[in-house]
């Protein structure tokens, strides 16, 4: 199973027989130089031909084995989020939500965080949980139904997944006050896409860390579509421009690239440790799957607008990188597509392997001391169970 955008690879025809006139292909010049220029300033350190970069604000210096890593997680990533599409397709799980073509986003966000640092994720970071050291079984026990999370978030410093659109920057920003107020110096990474940029609780919360100049970054992963709604009908501005409003910096960062997403965030993320507040990431990228298993993205969009943005594939750049600069050989990549079978076997294995929960967990640990209502209610469930011939049935 290769582990790369096969269309990515296409060379683009252009088109024969078609005539344009040298007024029209002058306004459209002129268009176009104009369009360029109203575009805000995207970091990138990393082309989507592979070629490096450099860019005066945001910069990094990484060695061969850290570049090797970077595309080991992406690569890794991309398989189990693969893996995961498949087993929902199969009935395996009630719902996924794929991570496809924002690998670069999610990793260089990733290993920009310390130890100590705590992350307040939606539910498609799972390049993030990655990251942060979680099982990637865990994340698949709540979509089977058989868990209600599946980790401990203190272990990792990793929040459970987060369905409600928005919450968790609010979440975060409490999180980050408190951080604030205890005299740490670690920081807090909130995740959130463009859709829920349009949540109340994402401004709140932009509104909160600002007044009181909490140690949070936000990262917005711009992936131009919020389920059917394209980002057009979200904003007038680009979408980190809307920081200045609430008196912070925001940037926005080439999504599809593995190092400007790993050197803006870090910097983000350093600028918040010494007590200058949070910043406003946006990742400007792409969402190639559907919003999630029981969407379908062809209803709403087109092909073309796919295709152009996989040639930007963020792991086929690095791989070019790695290649072009001799960081990588073919003993390399050969490993990690063994590593990367063996990844989705143990997934298959373990998902299946998955026990049925107990029904009636559910109940237990709504309230520390209990609940008159949820023993009522534990009560009519039971009966609700028993009145299955046969008793509880699976």
């Amino acid at each position: 199973m290769t582990v790369e955008s096969t269309a990515a690879r296409k060379t683009t025809r252009r088109s024969s027989g078609t005539k344009r006139t040298a007024s029209a292909s002058t306004s459209t010049t002129k268009k176009a130089t104009a369009a360029t220029a109203s575009e805000p300033e995207l970091v990138q350190l990393l082309t989507p031909e592979g070629k490096r970069v450099q860019h005066p604000d945001y910069d990094i210096d990484l060695s061969a084995e850290e570049l090797r890593g970077l595309y080991r997680d992406m690569v890794l990533t991309r398989r189990f989020d693969a893996e995961a599409t498949a087993l929902q397709r199969q009935g395996e799980l009630g719902l996924w939500a794929s991570l496809l073509g924002q690998e670069a986003a999610q990793i260089g966000s990733g290993r920009a965080l310390r130890d100590d640092d705590y992350v307040f994720p939606t539910y498609r970071e799972h390049g993030v949980a990655w990251c942060r050291g979680v099982d990637p079984t865990n994340l698949l026990g709540m979509f089977r139904g058989v868990n209600n999370g599946g980790w401990d978030p203190n272990s990792n410093n990793f929040h459970l997944y987060t369905i409600v659109l928005g919450s968790q920057t609010l979440h975060a920003t409490g999180y980050a006050m408190g951080i604030a107020k205890d005299g740490a110096d670690s920081a807090v990474l909130a995740y959130f896409g463009d859709g829920a940029s349009s949540q109340g609780d994402v401004n709140e919360s932009f509104v909160f860390s600002a007044v009181y100049n909490a140690p949070v970054v936000f990262f917005c992963q711009n992936n131009q579509w919020a389920i059917s709604e394209p980002i057009e009908k979200q904003t007038r501005v680009p979408l980190y421009q809307r920081a200045a409003g609430f008196g912070f910096p925001g940037v926005r960062v080439d999504g599809n690239d593995v190092l400007a997403c790993l050197a803006v965030t870090r910097a983000a993320l350093e600028r918040a440790r010494r007590g200058e507040g949070p910043t406003l990431v946006e990742a400007f990228t792409y969402r190639m799957a559907a919003h999630t298993t029981s969407d379908d993205p062809t209803r709403y969009r087109r092909d073309a607008e796919r295709e152009a943005w996989e040639a930007k594939d963020p792991i086929l750049r690095l791989k070019t990188y790695l290649e072009n600069e001799g960081h990588a050989d073919a003993a390399f990549f050969e490993e990690l597509e063994a590593e990367s079978e063996a990844l989705g076997k143990h997934v298959r294995e373990v998902v299946r392997a998955m026990p049925v929960p107990d029904h009636m967990a559910m109940f237990d640990h709504t309230y520390a001391d209990g609940h008159a209502l949820v023993d009522e209610e534990r009560a009519q469930f039971a009966a609700y169970q028993e009145s299955f011939e046969g008793g509880e049935t699976e």
